[in-house]
């Protein structure tokens, strides 16, 4: 039986692929007949000169097998290119939409964001690629099992019609027997896949998050997760392996007894001489190819159920509806939105402790609150929950009253400014990089954002001012001009929430008073969340709020940020 999945993959196959693998299968079996015809006489008439037209025979099938071969290799690359170009060209509201500058995956195990597109990834790799056995052999198999079996009973119904009714009676048990062991088999692949995906997925993850990793000294930890990840599924392999290796044996015992059923009494009677020495050869030779194509067939479901397991994922992901009803923000509201934090807890996988624990805050429309802290306090945690990208194991993150887990996590990133700590600039021109985040904003948009970062200065000096390309990572600019470009960057998005992670933590005095320049300029009527250490970055907010441990334990204003500093540290302590 043909689950939903395969006969998705075979509408993934044009119909005259389709309809040129089963010519080219039935000229195989006709080949085939042929080529037992040929042998059976030329050893029971010793006819040397049968053996001209034999050897014609087996080069045609050895052509034929060839041309199956290309066909259905190009039909499986175009099949897999298909579904790639639909899987990229999903929305998906996974890290892959965050917000321009948005390391995807930045912190430490934060399953919950990066492992969706570690996953992504395994699918759109190892994943698709496991298709080629389904196309490339399971599907020319499956069209041989369809015609072949049926043109030998017809020659064996026209040589040996006793010998034809036998072996028409037991050709259905390799189907039946194919199928209860295939159904076991589907199930192993299926959890074998599954452990693979979260192997890479986690260590995608892992990769991603290890300078964070390092940070909190869980490197360690790490290893041993990916290693029992691995473990389990090394042994869910060598699981399906085993009940792979089983099937062959039960279909191999099916067809060594039905072809004896027709050998020994194919034999008595050549014996007793009631059978021609040529029929009952032609009988002996054509009986086990009969039953060829369906043993091939199940090692053929083995080698592509993988693949197929892949297939079931890529089509619920193409099938998944985009965003989530109901979850679009509120219109015609107050440019700057109301954040409120309640009761929220983080925990990483594997932690022993809280990244945050019960933390409750809110921002007000248009608000600057600073969060300041030491290094592990839960700063950066914090941002990762208001963006998204981490989910809280307990509380609630509202915008504008509305749930964060409610709302469609692409929409809500759009209207997110983010400017980190270390900005990713790429390799192309000074205006391109500012456009991350709004691509299609004209040239004097452009200006206008640079020049509210205090930007535009130096790149008017650039020898080809926005149009000259930078190096890799921003090379030949220094820290605080590729912190002014971010600022730029997050300006030009027009985004009513903007979020800066420690973006003057590495520039010196000058660099910092740029930054604080074209940052108070951004900030204005915007609501803004501020992680900093320095003063200068503190003075833009409001109100500052200290933690420690992944808890709040102090807020204060902007005077105080300025000014009781050691206080805040010893109330802290």
């Amino acid at each position: 039986m043909v689950k939903p999945v395969e006969r998705r993959l075979l509408r993934r196959l044009p119909r005259r692929v389709v309809v040129v693998l089963g010519a080219l299968a039935a000229g195989q079996g006709v080949l085939l007949v042929a080529q037992a015809d040929l042998l059976a006489r030329a050893i029971a008439g010793l006819d040397a000169w049968s053996l001209l037209p034999l050897a014609g025979v087996v080069a045609g099938r050895a052509a034929l097998a060839w041309v199956t071969s290309g066909v259905a290799g190009r039909a499986a690359a175009a099949a897999k290119r298909e579904l790639r170009d639909a899987l990229l060209a999903r929305p998906t509201g996974t890290p892959g939409g965050a917000p321009a500058g948005v390391p995807g995956g930045n912190s430490a195990g934060a399953s919950s964001a990066g492992g969706g597109a570690g996953e992504r990834v395994t699918l759109l790799t190892r994943g698709l690629d496991a298709l080629d056995p389904f196309f490339t052999g399971y599907v020319p198999q499956l069209l041989a099992a369809c015609v072949v079996p049926v043109l030998v009973l017809a020659r064996l119904f026209t040589a040996d019609w006793a010998s034809a009714l036998v072996v028409a009676a037991t050709v259905p048990l390799v189907p039946v027997f194919g199928a209860l062991v295939g159904m076991r088999t589907a199930a192993l692949t299926g959890r074998q896949w599954g452990l693979l995906q979260r192997l890479g997925g986690h260590f995608r993850d892992v990769l991603a998050g290890l300078p964070t990793l390092r940070a909190f000294g869980r490197t360690g930890h790490q290893s041993v997760v990916v290693r029992e990840l691995a473990g389990e599924h090394r042994r869910a392999t060598v699981g399906a392996l085993r009940v792979a290796f089983l099937s062959s044996l039960v279909l191999e015992l099916v067809c060594a007894l039905s072809v004896a059923l027709v050998a020994v009494p194919v034999g008595l009677r050549l014996l007793d001489g009631d059978m021609a020495l040529s029929t009952g050869l032609l009988v002996l030779i054509l009986t086990p190819e009969a039953y060829l194509p369906l043993r091939a067939l199940g090692a053929r479901f083995h080698a592509s159920a993988e693949g197929v397991a892949a297939a079931e994922q890529a089509f619920a992901a193409l099938d998944a509806p985009v965003g989530r009803v109901g979850g679009v923000l509120p219109r015609g509201r107050a440019a700057a939105p109301e954040i409120v934090l309640e009761d929220v807890t983080v925990r990483y996988p594997g932690s022993d402790r809280a990244a945050l624990e019960g933390v409750s805050l809110r921002i007000a429309p248009g608000e600057r609150v600073a969060v300041a802290g030491p290094s592990g306090a839960g700063k950066s945690t914090l941002l990762l929950v208001l963006l998204g990208l981490v989910t809280p194991e307990s509380g609630r993150v509202l915008v504008d009253g509305v749930e964060l887990a409610e709302l469609d996590l692409a929409e809500w990133r759009r209207r997110v400014g983010w400017v980190p700590q270390s900005p990713h600039l790429f390799a192309a021109s000074v205006a391109g990089n500012i456009r991350l985040g709004a691509p299609d904003a004209p040239d004097e948009r452009v200006v206008e954002a640079a020049r509210a970062a205090a930007a535009d200065g130096f790149i008017e000096a650039l020898p080809h001012g926005y149009e000259t390309v930078l190096g890799e990572g921003g090379a030949g600019l220094s820290a605080g001009q590729r912190q002014r470009l971010a600022v730029a960057r997050a300006y030009l998005t027009g985004a009513p929430l903007m979020v800066l992670d420690e973006p003057s933590a590495r520039l010196d005095l000058a660099s910092e008073r740029a930054l604080v320049e074209g940052a108070s300029r951004l900030l204005a009527g915007r609501t803004a969340l501020i992680v900093a250490h320095r003063p200068a970055l503190l003075g833009l907010a409001g109100r500052v709020v200290r933690m420690r441990n992944g808890r709040l334990v102090e807020s204060g204003t902007e005077a105080d940020a300025e000014t009781g500093g050691e206080t805040g540290r010893e109330a802290a302590a």
